[in-house]
C-alpha cells in the first residue's frame, strides 16, 4: 500500500500543508497513520476522501456539512462523484452562457469605439466618387483642409459616425419643412447651426468656407441632387440661410 506524506498530498491536491493540518484538527480528514515521530501518513482512501472534500468545497458547501455528508452511513462515493459531475455540468452551462454574454458585450463596446475603416468612411460612394471628391476638395480648399478632414474622420468611433449620419439625414429633412420661412428665421438658423456643426466635425469652418459650401450645393449637380431629395428647392433655400449664418454668427466668433 502506497503511503503519502502531508507534503506529498498537499502538492498532489493543490492545497497547502496548513489546510491539511486544519482538516486533521477538525477531524474532516485524518491521516490513516502516523510515524513513530508523529508525522502524518495518508493512504489511497485518504486521497479519495480529500477529493470528495475538494469537490464539495468547489460547490460552496461549508466544511461541517461536508463532514456530515462524508460520514453519513451508507455514503456512496461513486454516486457522490456522479452528483458532482451533474452539478459541474450545470455550472459549466451557466458559465458558458455568461461568457457568451460577455463576448457579445465586448463586441458591441469595441464596435462602438473602434475607429472607421476606409470602406465605412466612404460608404455609399462609388470608386470614381471616392477618387474625385478628395481631389476636388484639394483644388477648392487646399491640401491642409483635406488632411484635417480625413484625420478627424478616422478618429471618429463607429458610434460617433452613426450619429453623424443620422444628423445628416435629420437636419435636411427638418430644413425642408421650413422652406416657407425666411432664411434668417430663428428656427431655420437653429437648424443651419446644426448643419454647420456637422461640417465642423471634419474641418474648421470659416465664414468664407461656409458660404462657399452653400454656393457649391447650388452649382454642383451631385450636391444639389442630394439635398433636393429631401425637398424640391432645398439647395436653393439653404444657400441664403448658410450665407446669413456665416455673416451673423460665424463672422462674430
Amino acid at each position: 500500500m502506497k503511503i503519502y506524506t502531508v507534503h506529498q498530498l498537499a502538492e498532489m491536491a493543490g492545497v497547502s500543508v496548513r489546510t491539511l493540518h486544519h482538516y486533521d484538527q477538525i477531524e474532516l480528514l485524518k491521516p490513516s497513520s502516523r510515524t513513530d515521530r508523529g508525522y502524518r501518513q495518508y493512504a489511497e482512501a485518504d486521497l479519495l476522501r480529500l477529493q470528495q472534500i475538494l469537490f464539495y468545497k468547489e460547490l460552496d458547501f461549508p466544511l461541517r456539512e461536508i463532514q456530515r455528508a462524508l460520514d453519513e452511513p451508507g455514503f456512496d462515493p461513486v454516486e457522490a462523484l456522479a452528483a458532482h459531475r451533474r452539478e459541474l455540468e450545470r455550472r459549466a452551462e451557466r458559465l458558458e452562457r455568461l461568457m457568451s454574454t460577455i463576448d457579445k458585450t465586448i463586441l458591441k463596446l469595441t464596435e462602438e469605439t473602434m475607429t472607421l475603416t476606409d470602406d465605412e468612411l466612404y460608404e455609399g460612394f462609388s470608386k470614381e466618387e471616392r477618387e474625385a471628391y478628395p481631389r476636388e476638395a484639394r483644388e477648392r480648399y487646399g491640401e491642409e483642409a483635406v488632411r484635417q478632414s480625413e484625420e478627424r474622420a478616422r478618429k471618429m468611433t463607429r458610434e460617433q459616425w452613426q450619429m453623424q449620419k443620422k444628423e445628416g439625414e435629420e437636419v435636411p429633412r427638418l430644413l425642408a419643412a421650413c422652406m416657407d420661412k425666411d432664411p434668417g428665421d430663428p428656427e431655420v438658423q437653429k437648424l443651419i447651426a446644426r448643419h454647420c456643426a456637422m461640417i465642423a466635425m471634419f474641418f474648421d469652418v470659416t465664414p468664407e468656407i461656409y458660404r462657399g459650401l452653400g454656393q457649391m450645393y447650388v452649382e454642383d449637380p451631385r450636391f444639389r441632387a442630394h439635398y433636393e431629395k429631401f425637398g424640391p428647392g432645398l439647395a436653393d433655400f439653404m444657400k441664403p440661410a448658410m450665407e446669413y449664418y456665416a455673416e451673423h454668427t460665424l463672422a462674430k466668433k
